[in-house]
């Protein structure tokens, strides 16, 4: 598996994203733990969640304790696996999505994350999405107490424009390692984020690469430009789609998401699979 810098570690190219294990469509829990279990034998040493990834109100976490218990029961060394996780974004449970990003809520959401995870300090913590009833600035701020105190190891943003990825760098006094925000061939409205992390050298982690949990599958049929050149290549759609997401900087690190072992295993081919220049110039025109 090729790697890229995210922060003081390298972690594989392609990580793991783990929200479509948990929330509407989910697959039974064996299944998320052989498709968690079939990334890591691959190779993947980077995995995504959130508090917020669950179905019903009363299991918050679900998705970090599915990812605790899958790295507890696999038969390798996980003790290399960077686990990202985030927090501000919530589900009440009828299907909707809130935001409370007020430093109470965040510092009680640390405390929950750490105990279902099962460790002393989150390797990545993210502030999930900005919360307009909060000064951007005092969310951000509570990763600064939450890296002095030990118990998270670096700190991201999510969702971020440009300048709440520059104010954010300054709140943290240049610690800022990652951005995750939405960037697929339906989705590319993040590229100034892309290139100003690129700039500053900051890991940029795209969500949904493949278009999102129900679309990914109708990529090559939606983008035809993706489907020719996978026929050259011998291979999916979805590989070239996360080729070119790797080709646009070094700091780009998809997090696809994936409940079956099949399909994270095709996914994570592409991060073998070059493209030529006039292929991702195609690409990038499409």
């Amino acid at each position: 598996m090729q790697t890229r810098t995210l922060g003081d570690v390298q972690v594989s190219a392609i990580g793991l994203g783990g929200m479509p294990m948990s929330i509407e469509g989910r697959p039974d829990r064996s299944r998320s733990i052989a498709t968690i279990h079939a990334a890591l034998d691959a190779g993947v040493t980077l995995i995504d969640t959130a508090d917020s990834y669950h179905l019903l109100a009363g299991e918050v976490g679900h998705n970090e304790e599915l990812i605790a218990e899958a790295l507890r029961t696999w038969g390798g060394d996980s003790s290399d696996v960077l686990v990202a996780t985030k927090g501000g974004h919530l589900r009440p449970g009828d299907g909707s999505w809130t935001v409370d990003g007020s430093p109470k809520h965040l510092r009680e959401a640390v405390e929950g994350s750490l105990k279902r995870l099962g460790v002393d300090a989150i390797g990545l913590y993210q502030f999930h999405r900005p919360d307009n009833t909060v000064p951007y600035a005092e969310s951000v701020g509570v990763l600064v107490e939450l890296l002095d105190a030990g118990k998270i190891r670096m700190a991201g943003i999510s969702n971020a424009n440009p300048d709440q990825i520059r104010e954010a760098q300054e709140v943290l006094g240049g610690w800022l390692v990652s951005v995750q925000n939405q960037y697929s061939p339906a989705f590319r409205s993040s590229q100034p984020e892309l290139d100003l992390c690129a700039e500053l050298g900051i890991a940029f982690l795209p969500w949904s690469p493949l278009g999102g949990i129900s679309r990914a599958g109708e990529l090559g049929d939606r983008f035809s430009a993706f489907a020719r050149i996978a026929a050259v290549h011998h291979v999916s759609p979805q590989q070239v789609t996360l080729a070119w997401e790797l080709a646009q900087a070094p700091v780009v690190i998809p997090i696809p998401g994936a409940s079956r072992p099949e399909t994270i295993r095709d996914s994570l081919q592409a991060a073998d699979l070059i493209l030529g220049p006039e292929e991702i110039a195609e690409l990038d025109a499409a």
